[in-house]
């Protein structure tokens, strides 16, 4: 296997993703062929590495993904020098109860792989007593093997003095210091970071970041850390919603797991992608349409005025599957209302009226046991996936999907919807994404 590391940190917030993208970026500078993964559910993160690293980015998930799956998934990393994976929240930081294969913890994942952790320490604030809590992290579970820290937000020459005396008294090899820089931060919003394609910036920050790392990180000792474990050659492969797929893409609908997109495609499936907002329809030779997560809420007005897009969805829906994932089930549904009140029509392939004006967050590992089959997915089967939205139900008058569990057992009132057309079709949604499948 091709030798990796695992960048994580003590919690969220440290500067995290700024490092990694800033490492993928100076690696690829040096010559390096660097694979990125993303830890659990995160579906922005991937487009940002794809940017820094000119690879596509996949997701590993230790809840949702059962073993052969994640070993499948590294055979993105053929032909390359080093992968690295982006942890998510805090090292340690998972679901209460084991899923498919693990927590969903960045340390699950480590501990699976082989993968050493690089840690990303953020020394504001304290100066010796970060090398306690680097210490406490490194320590805390044996089979998590802690390479080394890069220290960020560092103030002063003094402050990194204090530092990495705390650390040499340790005894944890500190692999970079890096000062303050605040004009790399990446802007957010209600659903995390804004979208790789929103970033007109994208490209300078990136080098900033990469800039940074060339500056104050030791690249060659951070790639000689790397290691793994030898895996199995088994692998279980993606199962595609059909032969030709018509797919939603475009700001609207852009929330789809990259490894879901390469998986149908290594099946053999023919993904035909186009744009509700440019008011396209799907594609009438396409034998599904699957409508992924977004911000249609951000787009109400424009989607109310795609006349040629709902008709076109409408039609296709008369005689064949169509499938909706969060943001795609509520453009399937009779209407959206915006954070503003106002109510906009959407395709009307089910009865779902959602609302934005009043918010609450949805937010979680999903187990589902799905009762009507959705296309890939067989009826009583129980794929894995995530939920995360604000928007709240004013409406759902169609029968329930499947029976919606969490990560710790307990029932989730969102079980999806699903609606037989009089032509034959099915109309499927649901308020998770999809992340694997399970019988």
């Amino acid at each position: 296997m091709t030798p990796g590391l695992i960048i994580a940190a003590p919690a969220s917030g440290t500067g995290k993703t700024t490092v990694m993208l800033g490492l993928l970026a100076a690696l690829r500078e040096k010559g390096l062929r660097v694979q990125p993964f993303k830890n659990g559910p995160d579906y922005i993160d991937p487009a940002f590495h794809r940017a820094a690293s000119g690879r596509e980015s996949f997701n590993l998930d230790t809840w949702a993904m059962p073993g052969a799956m994640l070993d499948g998934m590294l055979a993105a990393a053929e032909g390359t020098d080093l992968v690295l994976a982006e942890g998510s929240m805090g090292l340690f930081d998972g679901v209460s109860a084991p899923g498919a294969t693990g927590n969903g913890a960045a340390a699950d994942l480590a501990q699976r792989m082989g993968w050493p952790v690089v840690l990303v320490i953020d020394a504001s604030g304290q100066a010796q007593t970060a090398a306690a809590v680097a210490q406490g992290l490194a320590r805390f579970r044996p089979g998590v093997r802690v390479a080394g820290m890069i220290v960020n937000r560092i103030a002063s020459p003094r402050h990194e003095a204090l530092v990495r005396a705390g650390m040499a008294e340790a005894g944890l090899p500190v692999l970079g210091i890096l000062p303050k820089r605040a004009a790399i931060a990446m802007p957010e919003r209600h659903l995390g970071l804004v979208q790789a394609e929103e970033q007109p910036a994208l490209q300078t920050l990136i080098a900033e970041a990469a800039a940074l790392m060339r500056e104050g990180v030791d690249l060659d000792a951070l790639v000689a850390a790397a290691a793994s474990h030898a895996r199995p050659a088994s692998a279980q492969g993606t199962r595609p919603p059909g032969q030709r797929i018509a797919l939603a893409r475009d700001a609207a609908f852009s929330f789809v797991y990259p490894h879901q997109l390469h998986g149908w495609r290594a099946a053999g499936a023919e993904v035909l992608p186009f744009s509700p907002l440019a008011d396209e329809a799907p594609d009438p030779t396409a034998d599904v349409c699957w409508l992924p997560g977004g911000y249609p809420e951000l787009h109400g007005a424009a989607l109310a005025r795609a006349d040629r897009f709902r008709a076109g969805l409408r039609s296709f829906g008369e005689t064949r599957p169509v499938h909706g994932e969060c943001g795609g089930y509520m453009a399937m549904g009779t209407a959206i209302v915006d954070k503003q009140g106002e109510r906009h029509p959407m395709a009307g392939l089910l009865g779902l009226v959602t609302s934005f004006e009043k918010r609450r967050m949805h937010l979680g590992y999903r187990l589902a046991r799905l009762k009507q089959a959705i296309p890939g997915h067989a009826a009583g089967s129980a794929p894995r996936g995530h939920e995360f939205h604000y928007s709240t139900i004013l409406d759902q008058p169609d029968a329930p999907l499947a029976e919606v569990i969490d990560a710790t057992g307990a029932t989730v009132p969102e079980t999806g919807s699903y609606r037989l057309q009089p032509g034959g079709g099915l109309s499927t949604g649901t308020f998770f994404h999809l992340i694997a499948g399970a019988s």
